[in-house]
């Protein structure tokens, strides 16, 4: 059976037209609905695990390490591939939530995983070359797979967003975190839709470090000069939040019936709002919002 079978992957997502009170009749806007790819491995979680995962499935691989937050969507959907494939797996999670669980996190140990929790020093060193052979001396048969899932084969699975597409956007607009999503973006429309530009919104306080970040995963042998990052909407940081976009968040679900978050697609779509008032986009854009899914942010 093929892997997205056995998971029950539903792919190619749905593109909705949508019309909440704030848009002009200048911009066509859409949403694609990554969301609703599955209720667990959502959005750009399948996308940037799944030929990683494939490979793993290949070659048996019976343990797989990786890292993120409590309340980190990566490792939900994660977690929860490596219960549905039988593979062991270890979650390193920035601080110490073992007192006070999050609804992620108490996913995570009935799906059997093992809990790493380290401090944010710890944490920090996560990309490091000492840390990483410390961790495949610890777990000598077990695959890394980098925080939120961003690492060379994650691209080609989120290329594969833009070649699902019925017609070419203007812009197609993202949040921005660890990289992957908006790299991958980046090279899907190298190649299927050289005239779109990517727009991605940063959720974090990331200034020239989101910028490099997504740098170092798209090849060094190609030019891209049809992306930008805006850093304006991150509301003081990664996971913080106010009372303005928490209930933006509840009127966009009330006009569109589509559920979004504070952590990344509130931020964005709230981002998305605010340009438009600006009128950043020219006259007649055709504008693609990508869902990336994962509403762990709004458990609580």
């Amino acid at each position: 059976m093929h892997l997205t079978e056995k998971l029950t992957i539903k792919t190619p997502s749905s593109v909705q037209v949508i019309t909440p009170n704030w848009v002009n009749n200048k911009i066509r806007l859409s949403i694609k609905r990554d969301d609703q790819i599955h209720s667990i491995i959502s959005g750009n979680k399948w996308r940037k695990l799944h030929y990683t995962l494939e490979q793993a499935v290949t070659q048996k691989t019976k343990h797989i390490v990786s890292f993120g937050g409590g309340f980190s969507n990566h490792l939900h959907a994660l977690g929860y591939c490596c219960h549905q494939l039988n593979i062991q797996f270890t979650a390193i999670v920035r601080g110490d939530y073992s007192k006070n669980l999050s609804p992620m996190l108490q996913d995570l140990i009935d799906w059997k995983t093992d809990v790493q929790y380290v401090d944010r020093v710890t944490y920090k060193k996560r990309t490091s070359i000492e840390y990483i052979q410390q961790l495949q001396k610890q777990y000598p048969q077990a695959l890394l797979i980098p925080e939120g899932g961003s690492q060379q084969q994650a691209l080609q699975g989120v290329a594969n967003i833009i070649a699902e597409l019925p017609q070419t956007y203007d812009y197609i607009i993202a949040p921005v975190a660890s990289g992957g999503t908006l790299a991958g973006l980046i090279e899907g429309v190298s190649i299927y839709s050289p005239t779109t530009q990517v727009l991605g919104i940063g959720v974090l306080k990331g200034q020239g470090y989101l910028e490099e970040l997504v740098a170092s995963l798209l090849p060094h042998s190609q030019a891209f000069n049809n992306w930008h990052i805006n850093h304006d909407f991150h509301f003081g940081g990664y996971a913080k939040s106010t009372t303005e976009l928490n209930e933006f968040c509840s009127e966009f679900l009330k006009q569109t019936h589509i559920p979004i978050e504070p952590v990344y697609s509130g931020k964005l779509i709230f981002a998305l709002k605010k340009l438009i008032f600006e009128e950043f986009f020219p006259a007649n854009s055709k504008v693609l919002i990508l869902h990336t899914g994962g509403l762990q942010g709004a458990r609580s």
